[in-house]
C-alpha cells in the first residue's frame, strides 16, 4: 500500500489539475490542461519501472475513477454553453485515459529491458495517439454523434484551415493535431525527469541500461 499511495496521489493531482485547466485556453488550439495531463503517462511508467506492470495497472484505475468523478462534478456545473463536461466528452476522456494508459503499461513492459529511453518514450507516444484519437473522435465527430445525440457539437465541426494555415477540416481535427503535437514534446521532456528518477532510486545494480 505505501508504494501504491504516491502513485495514486500524483495521478490524482493530475487529473484533477487538468480537468480544471482545460477549461481555460491556450491560444487559439490548446487549453492548459494540455500541458498538465500528459504527465499522467510519466507517473505511469515510473510505477511500472520501479513496481511492474500490475501496480500501474492499479494506479491508472485509481486515475480513471478520480477521472469520471471529475466529469460527474462537471456536469452539474453550468458553464457558458451549457453543463462545462457534456455526456460525449466525459464518455471520450474517460474511454480515451483508460485505453492509452492501459496500452502505455503493455508497451512499456514489453521494452522494459531496452535502452532507458526507449520504453518510456515508445509507450507515452503510442498513448498519446491513441489519448487523442479515441478523445476527440468520441467528443466531436459527427460521424459518432449516436454515442449521444443531445450534444450539440456542431462548433466543433465548423470547417476551419488546419492549424489556421492548412486545408479546410472540421475545427476538431486542428485541435486533435496540436494537442497530439504538445503531448509528443512533453514525452520528450518528461525523459528528464523519469532518468532523473530512476538514476535516483533504482539500486546500483538495475542502472545498467541507463547510459
Amino acid at each position: 500500500m505505501k508504494h501504491f499511495l504516491p502513485g495514486v496521489i500524483a495521478m490524482a493531482i493530475i487529473v484533477v489539475a487538468s480537468n480544471i485547466l482545460v477549461q481555460f485556453l491556450l491560444g487559439d488550439w490548446l487549453t492548459w490542461g494540455a500541458i498538465t495531463y500528459p504527465f499522467a503517462f510519466l507517473v505511469t511508467d515510473l510505477m511500472n519501472r520501479f513496481y511492474g506492470p500490475a501496480m500501474a495497472r492499479r494506479v491508472v484505475l485509481a486515475g480513471f475513477v478520480t477521472g469520471v468523478i471529475c466529469s460527474l462534478v462537471g456536469s452539474q456545473i453550468e458553464g457558458q454553453f451549457g453543463p462545462l463536461v457534456s455526456v460525449r466528452v466525459a464518455i471520450g476522456s474517460g474511454t480515451a485515459f483508460l485505453v492509452a494508459q492501459m496500452m502505455d503499461v503493455a508497451i512499456f513492459d514489453r521494452l522494459r529491458e531496452g535502452r532507458w529511453w526507449r520504453a518510456p518514450l515508445v509507450s507515452s507516444l503510442v498513448g498519446s495517439v491513441l489519448d487523442t484519437t479515441i478523445f476527440f473522435s468520441i467528443a466531436f465527430a459527427t460521424q459518432l454523434s449516436f454515442i449521444w445525440p443531445a450534444d450539440d457539437v456542431s462548433w466543433a465541426n465548423d470547417a476551419v484551415p488546419v492549424l489556421g494555415f492548412g486545408p479546410l477540416a472540421p475545427l476538431w481535427v486542428s485541435l486533435a493535431i496540436a494537442d497530439s503535437s504538445l503531448k509528443f514534446a512533453l514525452s520528450l521532456i518528461a525523459l528528464l525527469p523519469f532518468r532523473a528518477a530512476v538514476t535516483k532510486l533504482s539500486p546500483q545494480s538495475a542502472r545498467i541500461n541507463l547510459s
